[in-house]
């Protein structure tokens, strides 16, 4: 009786452990069912990491489970998507036609569109969802006091004046192919009264504290919004390549999960510039928590 206690308990104890091991193998990033955990990436800057934290809460709210794999470095996120460490992140149209093709410029937004998500599918075997209008582009920011001094709106009035302004480098912006080098090779030289370099990291406080007047910029960072102090120049020969936001995802998990596009696109369609301007500037500004920023944006869409 009790050899036969026993056995029943082995057996018992054998179901339960296969029953757990299905069950972890049905939660990986390109499996089954309700109980599929999806690997969600971003960059490690605020953006990024609001824009990743909405996707998560968008597809936890459709029931799947999420695995957050937050602030990889931006050199290393493409590495980690295509060698199936993560599933899926928002990514940029011009950086994945530039960064990762190593293609030539194009300006068009939807023809930068159409190349990267054709090579990508081709090449890497990842689908790039429907862009956002939201555009992180490269851009150029000056104090509004100097811009008002001078009358410069655009990178066309910045050239004529930039001998008595200082420029605030940002190091490798000054030897970037899309950097200096690109400006001058469309605007003309940029000859500086001044040139320092400065951490990213400072260089709205460097504007701010009147150490120089002009710096690189992003398009949306949160400090844009402060325009009483920050002006960002409008680029009127159109230099840089536009840089809409998508989310990408590996095939794979796609395919498994089809129902990803339509969740994903949805909140694609509720970011505008304006938008991700905002958000950005809920955290960078305003020191607010990305994950909560995340929540009040989605719970609006």
């Amino acid at each position: 009786m009790k050899k036969k206690l026993f056995r029943i308990a082995v057996v018992t104890m054998l179901t339960l452990t296969l029953a757990l091991s299905l069950a972890s193998c049905g939660g990986s990033g390109g499996g089954g069912g309700d109980s599929a955990t999806i690997r969600i990436g971003s960059k490690d800057f605020t953006e990024s990491m609001v824009v990743a934290e909405i996707y998560a809460l968008a597809l936890e709210d459709a029931g799947y489970a999420i695995d957050r794999k937050f602030a990889i470095a931006g050199s290393l996120i493409h590495e980690a998507i295509t060698n199936d460490e993560i599933d899926l992140y928002p990514e940029y149209t011009g950086t994945g036609l530039l960064a990762w093709l190593g293609m030539d410029l194009i300006t068009d937004p939807m023809e930068v569109y159409e190349t990267v998500k054709a090579a990508y599918d081709e090449q890497f075997g990842i689908t790039w969802l429907d862009f956002s209008s939201a555009n992180d582009g490269q851009g150029l920011v000056i104090r509004t006091e100097a811009a008002e001094q001078f009358g410069i709106v655009t990178i066309s009035d910045l050239q004529k004046h930039a001998t008595e302004l200082r420029f605030c480098s940002q190091f490798e912006f000054d030897e970037r192919e899309d950097g200096i080098p690109l400006l001058e090779k469309t605007y003309g030289p940029f000859n500086w009264k001044e040139s320092k370099g400065f951490a990213n990291g400072i260089k709205y406080d460097v504007l701010r504290n009147n150490e120089a007047d002009v710096a690189p910029a992003y398009t949306t960072e949160g400090e844009l919004t402060n325009t009483d102090v920050f002006t960002l120049l409008v680029d009127d020969k159109y230099v840089w390549p536009p840089y809409n936001l998508v989310p990408i995802v590996r095939n794979e998990v796609l395919e498994a999960h089809p129902d990803i596009a339509d969740i994903l696109n949805n909140v694609s369609k509720n970011l505008d510039t304006p938008t991700l301007t905002m958000l950005n500037a809920q955290v960078d500004v305003d020191k607010r928590e990305v994950d909560e920023v995340a929540a009040d944006f989605f719970g609006s869409i």
